[in-house]
């Protein structure tokens, strides 16, 4: 699967009278795709008119949760999703493989230059968690946002 190319259609319908922006991306679990999916992330969100509080820290949780997947798994590659529902934005990051006790919120050195990735999403979303993916495939990390575009989802 070429990067970036979308593994569910736009708009995908919920419920009665409920819809859902919705776009996916797998990417090699490599370090060069973690601006590939800054990029994938920012383009979509432009389409989606989201407001540039909203866009800039969507772009920054991606970076550091593909950053995450990337560095602390093994695996060939990794999965973004992007849903916009209810007025929330939920970014979403699958990874092949995880550590038994999941991620968690790094509290490094002052000079130390990694580990400060979940206390930046930490402080940029509304919330977050991890699951597994459920079919043994690797773990799950989320956020959700505040959406603040013109579209109501």
């Amino acid at each position: 699967m070429a990067p970036g190319s979308a593994l569910i259609p736009r708009l995908v319908e919920t419920g009665p009278g409920t819809e859902a922006l919705r776009y996916c991306f797998a990417l090699r679990a490599h370090p060069e795709s973690v601006a590939a999916a800054r990029r994938l992330t920012k383009a979509r969100l432009g389409e989606w008119r989201t407001g540039g509080d909203t866009l800039d820290a969507a772009v920054l949780i991606v970076s550091e949760l593909v950053t995450n997947a990337v560095v602390h798994t093994a695996g060939a590659r990794v999965l973004c999703e992007l849903r916009c529902l209810d007025g929330l934005l939920r970014v979403s990051v699958q990874d092949q493989g995880h550590q038994p006790d999941g991620p968690r919120l790094g509290r490094g050195a002052d000079d130390d230059e990694h580990g400060r990735g979940l206390l930046l999403v930490d402080s940029l979303a509304r919330s977050w968690g991890s699951r597994d993916a459920g079919d043994g495939s690797g773990r799950i990390v989320w956020a959700e946002l505040p959406h603040g575009s013109e579209y109501a989802c």
